[in-house]
């Protein structure tokens, strides 16, 4: 058995302005929308995914990372398309990150330096 992809699942009260949001936070349209209305999807690696859902139970309590090439780059260029994220901060052995939170209150982390062992 083989994993081919990952997919990570955000939770949103409203389709269409959250639609809007991570169409802007990932700065292009999303890869696939199966379900309008109700599921969006952003390839965001080769085999990595995040699928916006319509969930008004859940939506608001989603928590997603993002290991990022140049951390302060990314977040200078959220900040250029009117994104709030914090300012970077330092975490442990050069890992920084900085966190923005989209209409519902979703956390997404960005992740500057990330290594894959320590």
């Amino acid at each position: 058995m083989t994993i081919q992809h990952a997919l990570a699942v955000i939770s949103v009260s409203d389709f269409d302005r959250s639609h809007h949001w991570y169409h802007g936070f990932f700065d292009r349209p999303a890869t696939n929308v199966p379900m309008p209305g109700q599921l969006a999807e952003w390839r965001i690696t080769d085999n990595g995914w995040l699928q916006m859902h319509r969930d008004t139970e859940h939506s608001g309590h989603s928590l997603f990372n993002l290991a990022v090439d140049d951390l302060d780059t990314f977040v200078t260029s959220l900040r250029d398309r009117s994104y709030e994220p914090s300012d970077p901060t330092d975490v442990n052995n050069g890992v920084r990150i900085s966190s923005v939170v989209d209409p519902d209150g979703n956390n997404i982390t960005l992740i500057g330096h990330f290594r894959e062992n320590y």
